[in-house]
C-alpha cells in the first residue's frame, strides 16, 4: 500500500511537472488558440509558477545580495585605509579627534559639530551605552519578586529587578544610536580629506555659511529628506526591529514584565506557528488559507465590479453621471467603522433582514449571518464590497475620460464587439495605470483589520483554533494573540510571517505587471 501511494505521489508531481513545462513553454499563438477557460487557468498558473520562481530567486538570490553588501562594506573600508595613507597630519588625526581637520583648518563652527557629536558620543557609551548593549546578551539576570535572604532567614522582596522589555528597548535604541555616530565618523573622515585636497589646490574653503547656503540650493534634497528620513528611521524602523527581535524570545504570558523575565530562543517560535505539533501551529495554516481567499475576492471582486460600475455611469447616453457618483460617492463619506458597524445589526440575529424575511414568510429562522462560518465569511465579502466598490468606480472613472475615442472608432469601423472593445482597449488601459492601486489593495486586504474585527470580531468561535475564530485574519488573530492572551512572541512571529508574505507577494506580482516592464506605453 504504501508503494502504491508513493508511486501515485510521483505520478502526479511528475504530471505537474509536465504541465508546468507545457504552460512556460507556450508561445502567444499557443495561448490565443485556446478557449477562454483554458486562458484563465493558463494565467493562473503563470501567476503560481512566478510566485514559486520569485521566491526561489529570493532564496538564491539571498547569498548574492549579502555578498554585495559585504563587498560595500569592503570598499568602504578600502577608502578608509587610503584616505588615511594618504591624508596629511591633520586627517590622520581626525580619525581619532572628530573635527580636527576641519577645526585646525578653519571650519570652526563644522569642526565643533563633529567633536560635540563625539563627546556626546562616548558620554552616553560611559554611561550607560555599553551597559544597554552589554544587557542585549541575555536580556537580564535579576528577576523581581520574592527570594529567600539567607542572612535574614525568611522570604524578601526583591524591589530592583531587571526589565527584559526595557533592556531590548534600551539595547536597540544604543545600536541605533551607535550607527549615527558611524555614519557621522565616516563624514568626519570625508569632510577632513575634501578640506586637504581644496587646500592643497589652493582654493578657499568654504566656511559655515556657504555650506548652510549649500543646502539650500545644491544639496537642498538633503536638507528636505533629513526630517522624513529621521522619522521613519524614529517612529519606523527601531519600532520594526524591536517587533521582529521579540519573535526570537520567550516574551509570552508566563514571562511577563517587570515581575518575570524573557530571554533569547532563536528561531521555536518559528517552528511552533509553522509547525504542525501544536494547536497554534494547526491555527496559522488554515487562518492563512482563509486570509489568502479573503485577499483575492475582496480585491478583485471590488476592482472588476467597480470598473463595471464606472463603465455603466460613464456610458453615453446616461444622463446625470454627477449624481450617480455623489450617490455612490456617500458610501465613503461615512466612516468606515460606522458602516460596518450598521450593516454588524442589519444582519443580526435578531436584525432588519431576518426579522424582514421571517415577516414575509420566506424563512422560517434567523438566518446564520454571522453564527455558521461560511456564511459568516460570505456575509464579510458582501459588506465589504458595498465600502469598497466606490473607490475603485471613482479611480476608474478618471482613467476612462482619458482613454482616446479614436480607439474605440476604429475598433467598430473593424467590426470589434463591445465585449472584444472592453477587453482589448478598456481593460489593458485601465489595469496599466491601476496595477499599483490593485497591489496596494491586495496588501491592504491581507491585513484589513476593520472589516473584519467591527463586522465580526472574529466569530464564530471555534476550540479548534487557537485565540482565532473562523473568520479571523492573520492581523486580527495578531491583535488577540497581544491583548487577549499576551502571547507577544507570537504575535511578533506572525508579524514578521505577514511581511515576508506581502513583500514577495508585492514585488513579484509589480515586477510582472505591464507598468513595471513598459512604464512608456500609454505616454
Amino acid at each position: 500500500m504504501l508503494i502504491r501511494s508513493s508511486g501515485q505521489a510521483a505520478l502526479k508531481l511528475h504530471k505537474a511537472a509536465i504541465l508546468f513545462k507545457e504552460v512556460t513553454a507556450m508561445t502567444s499563438l499557443d495561448f490565443y488558440a485556446l478557449p477562454w477557460y483554458k486562458k484563465i487557468l493558463v494565467k493562473i498558473a503563470e501567476f503560481f509558477a512566478a510566485i514559486g520562481k520569485g521566491v526561489a530567486n529570493f532564496v538564491i538570490g539571498t547569498p548574492g545580495a549579502v555578498w554585495r553588501f559585504i563587498k560595500m562594506i569592503g570598499r568602504g573600508l578600502a577608502w578608509l585605509g587610503s584616505a588615511f595613507v594618504h591624508g596629511d597630519a591633520l586627517t590622520k588625526l581626525s580619525y581619532i579627534i572628530m573635527g580636527a581637520g576641519n577645526l585646525f583648518r578653519g571650519q570652526i563652527i563644522k569642526g565643533l559639530i563633529f567633536l560635540s557629536a563625539e563627546v556626546a558620543y562616548i558620554g552616553f557609551m560611559i554611561d550607560s551605552g555599553f551597559g544597554f548593549i552589554a544587557g542585549l546578551r541575555n536580556l537580564g539576570t535579576v528577576q523581581r519578586g520574592w527570594y529567600f535572604d539567607e542572612t535574614l532567614g525568611i522570604d524578601v522582596m526583591r524591589e530592583n529587578g531587571d526589565n527584559s522589555m526595557l533592556i531590548l528597548l534600551y539595547g536597540i535604541f544604543a545600536l541605533f544610536v551607535t550607527l549615527a555616530f558611524i555614519f557621522m565618523w565616516v563624514h568626519n573622515i570625508k569632510s577632513a580629506y575634501n578640506a586637504q585636497q581644496i587646500k592643497k589646490s589652493g582654493k578657499k574653503l568654504p566656511g559655515f555659511v556657504d555650506d548652510l547656503k549649500s543646502l539650500l540650493d545644491e544639496q537642498f534634497h538633503k536638507t528636505l529628506l533629513f526630517i522624513p528620513v529621521s522619522g521613519i528611521v524614529v517612529f519606523t524602523i527601531v519600532p520594526l526591529v524591536y517587533m521582529i527581535s521579540l519573535a526570537f524570545t520567550n516574551y509570552d504570558k508566563d514571562h511577563q514584565v517587570p515581575a518575570n523575565l524573557f530571554t533569547w530562543i532563536g528561531f521555536n517560535n518559528f517552528e511552533t506557528i509553522l509547525g504542525s505539533n501544536s494547536t497554534i501551529g494547526n491555527t496559522f495554516w488554515p487562518v492563512l488559507g482563509w486570509t489568502l481567499v479573503w485577499a483575492f475576492l475582496a480585491t478583485f471582486l471590488n476592482y472588476f465590479l467597480g470598473i463595471i460600475l464606472a463603465m455603466l455611469i460613464n456610458k453615453k447616453g446616461v444622463k446625470f453621471k454627477s449624481f450617480y457618483r455623489t450617490l455612490f460617492v456617500l458610501a465613503i463619506a461615512v466612516p468606515q467603522f460606522v458602516s460596518l458597524l450598521v450593516m454588524k445589526n442589519v444582519f443580526a440575529e435578531a436584525g432588519p433582514v431576518n426579522v424582514l424575511l421571517q415577516e414575509l414568510g420566506w424563512i422560517s429562522a434567523p438566518l446564520p449571518f454571522f453564527t455558521d462560518p461560511m456564511w459568516a465569511r460570505m456575509t464579510i465579502i458582501a459588506v465589504n464590497l458595498w465600502i469598497g466598490i466606490p473607490y475603485t468606480m471613482l479611480i476608474v472613472s478618471g482613467i476612462l475620460m482619458n482613454i482616446p475615442d479614436d480607439l474605440y472608432e476604429a475598433a467598430r469601423i473593424d467590426g470589434a464587439s463591445p465585449f472584444v472593445m472592453f477587453r482589448k482597449i478598456t481593460m489593458p488601459y485601465v489595469l496599466f495605470v491601476t496595477t499599483p492601486y490593485l497591489i496596494t489593495q491586495l496588501v491592504g486586504n491581507i491585513n484589513n483589520f476593520n472589516v473584519i474585527y467591527f463586522l465580526t470580531g472574529g466569530t464564530p468561535a471555534t476550540l479548534d483554533y487557537y485565540q482565532a475564530g473562523k473568520t479571523d485574519l492573520l492581523v486580527t488573530w495578531l491583535y488577540k494573540l497581544t491583548v487577549n492572551s499576551r502571547d507577544y512572541s507570537y504575535a511578533a512571529t506572525i508579524g514578521v510571517l505577514v511581511f515576508i508574505i506581502c513583500s514577495l507577494l508585492s514585488l513579484i506580482t509589480f515586477r510582472r505587471s505591464a507598468s513595471y516592464k513598459n512604464e512608456e506605453a500609454f505616454q
